[in-house]
């Protein structure tokens, strides 16, 4: 029988140069919700997404216990395929004169340069795609013309080209402008209509939107929150979260936050 989580974790902690990162963690995400996963710098949150990579190990005792896709053990090739993460670094591998088709394509054969034989199937593909995320228009475009938001949201749509079971977005809009950043969340938002689950790790708040089923708070490497966004998300929380005095209020499906005092 096919568990209905897909990441289960009891009892972990990790350590990267000797320092405890994740603390105590016990935490099983499902195959059913989008996740955001909030907290501020150093609160562990890439240690998390190591973990969930197998990019990092725990300590293995007889209480701890952790599975990806029912497995302890799993194939690195079968979970890369079946989760794709998106993160900043990658920009910095990408040939600036590599257009937008080319770069999405690249998806389909793990790599970040131009493929010379594409098939008319790989075509079909990446139309598709693209027609779907309604970026068509970014084609033939150069990545390095391309907006802060339109080269977030062409690598999401690489991400998503060999439809992995999870899309993982590691702080998607960090350094943008508002324009792009806006832009960015309307695009993230419309991906919830396809099969592919998010989760979304940020330390900005206005983030969250209605697809997330769920909201967890990490702070110095353990979990302080979980659960329901309307549960989660007030005063209180994020005043332990980012230690300081804050009010917090939902407009319109947003979260807006305001500082108290000093």
């Amino acid at each position: 029988m096919i568990s209905q989580f897909w990441f289960e974790a009891k009892n972990i902690n990790c350590y990267k140069n000797g320092y405890r990162v994740i603390k105590d963690l016990n935490l099983k995400l499902s195959h059913s919700e989008n996740v955001i996963l909030i907290g501020p710098n150093g609160s562990g949150k890439s240690s998390l997404l190591e973990v969930i990579n197998r990019n990092i190990y725990p300590v293995v005792t007889s209480k701890s216990l952790i599975k990806v896709f029912d497995k302890e053990l799993i194939n690195l090739w079968e979970l890369r395929k079946r989760i794709s993460t998106v993160n900043n670094d990658i920009k910095n591998r990408i040939n600036p004169k590599l257009k937008v088709f080319d770069l999405i394509l690249s998806g389909l054969y793990g790599k970040y340069c131009y493929i010379s034989n594409k098939s008319e199937r790989d075509h079909e593909i990446v139309n598709s795609i693209m027609q779907n995320m309604n970026i068509s228009s970014l084609s033939k475009k150069y990545f390095s013309h391309l907006s802060d938001g339109e080269k977030q949201i062409s690598l999401i749509a690489r991400a998503l080209i060999k439809r992995p079971d999870i899309l993982i977005l590691d702080e998607p809009i960090t350094n943008l402008d508002y324009k792009s950043k806006f832009f960015v969340i309307d695009k993230i938002n419309e991906l919830s209509k396809l099969n592919t689950k998010i989760i979304c790790v940020t330390h900005d708040i206005s983030m969250i939107t209605s697809i997330y089923d769920r909201v967890i708070m990490l702070k110095s490497g353990e979990i302080i929150a979980n659960g329901n966004q309307n549960k989660v998300i007030n005063s209180e929380n994020l005043k332990k979260l980012y230690g300081i005095e804050v009010e917090v209020n939902n407009k319109n499906g947003l979260w807006v936050i305001n500082r108290l005092s000093k």
